[in-house]
């Protein structure tokens, strides 16, 4: 029996570096898990998270056992990279983290047009990457955070969709989220909005901006550090001012708006952003690494789409809001900014 189990947990581990996702809900034996990181990892999983050997050992347990006897979750990633996502944003809480998951599958197939076929093939989505618009920077800050450099200029409005704009920051998202650094350390986001067009804020529907507020309301599991805008033009402020008012304190206090590169300084040292902002990497080297590592993962990211969870209206809080919720409430708050 230990011969045969030891041979289940090979091939699962196996499978794991192969990029042959296991979404058996609930398979007979689990790949072994050692937390690899260096002792700055660990000392900051201990200080922050309240992640110790034994903490998560037990998680994983629970979480796993959890997942086998959901009655609506048909398909599901089980293995410690993907669950480790979860428990660590929301600090080894089982009752936070286990809802979390919920809600991540749940937006997974209620917006299939924004979560799934992540492809870096996608002809449409590569030119996206390409384009310079969305790609994390080779090297981590000193508190180990990833940084995700964003210029916001480079999207075509003419061109793309706000569902295309969505897919490639989920695609970003699931390419990155199975780090162990990031998910201990969290990101940072850094977004040039020197070249932002007011055609960026014309792509966005009011039921478009009502779904993703529930998607993104505790759905995604992402350690958000820190979030700077440089350079955001004077036609976005009641914009910025809009979202700011509707965040909640913790988060409000992580958004920084500057006026140029040279104020970010006082936040985030020069040297790691590109090249061409002052760092040591071009923005095209950013971008090339970046797609090898989308293309080295593609079948991983593509896998999440057959995990399955059963629809209903207890899983959807939301499916019954109408355009006259729209209206009165944040909604409407946003649509009169439009109108001013």
């Amino acid at each position: 029996m230990a011969t045969d189990n030891c041979l289940i947990e090979c091939t699962s581990r196996l499978n794991w570096v192969t990029g042959k996702i296991d979404l058996n809900k609930a398979p007979e034996s689990y790949a072994p898990y050692s937390f690899n990181l260096s002792d700055k990892f660990k000392i900051m999983a201990q200080d922050e998270l309240r992640e110790d050997d034994d903490i998560r050992e037990s998680a994983l347990k629970q979480f796993r056992e959890w997942i086998a006897k959901h009655p609506l979750i048909r398909k599901c990633r089980t293995d410690a990279p993907f669950l480790l996502r979860f428990l660590r944003t929301k600090k080894f809480s089982i009752p936070a983290a286990t809802e979390m998951l919920e809600k991540y599958l749940t937006i997974r197939q209620v917006y299939p047009h924004w979560f799934f076929k992540l492809d870096i093939n996608d002809p449409e989505l590569e030119a996206i990457i390409d384009s310079g618009y969305l790609f994390p920077l080779p090297e981590r800050d000193e508190h180990g955070r990833k940084i995700i450099f964003s210029n916001a200029g480079k999207f075509d409005t003419s061109r793309f969709t706000s569902a295309q704009l969505i897919k490639i920051h989920s695609m970003v998202l699931e390419a990155l989220q199975d780090e162990e650094e990031s998910q201990i350390a969290g990101y940072i986001h850094v977004t040039d909005d020197s070249d932002l067009n007011i055609g960026f804020l014309s792509i966005w529907s009011f039921t478009d901006i009502r779904n993703l507020a529930h998607c993104v309301q505790n759905s995604l599991p992402m350690r958000q550090k820190e979030n700077h805008f440089v350079n955001l033009p004077s036609f976005a402020n009641k914009l910025s001012e809009f979202i700011l008012s509707v965040l909640s304190e913790k988060l409000r206090n992580r958004v920084f708006v500057h006026r140029g590169f040279d104020e970010l300084k006082g936040k985030i040292n020069p040297q790691l952003l590109p090249k061409e902002y002052g760092g040591t990497v071009p923005v095209a080297d950013c971008i090339a690494k970046f797609k090898q590592q989308l293309k080295e993962r593609r079948d991983i990211v593509l896998a999440l789409d057959d995990m399955e969870i059963e629809i209903n209206k207890s899983t959807i809080p939301w499916a019954d809001s109408t355009d006259a919720d729209i209206a009165s409430g944040v909604i409407g708050s946003f649509r009169k900014l439009e109108v001013d």
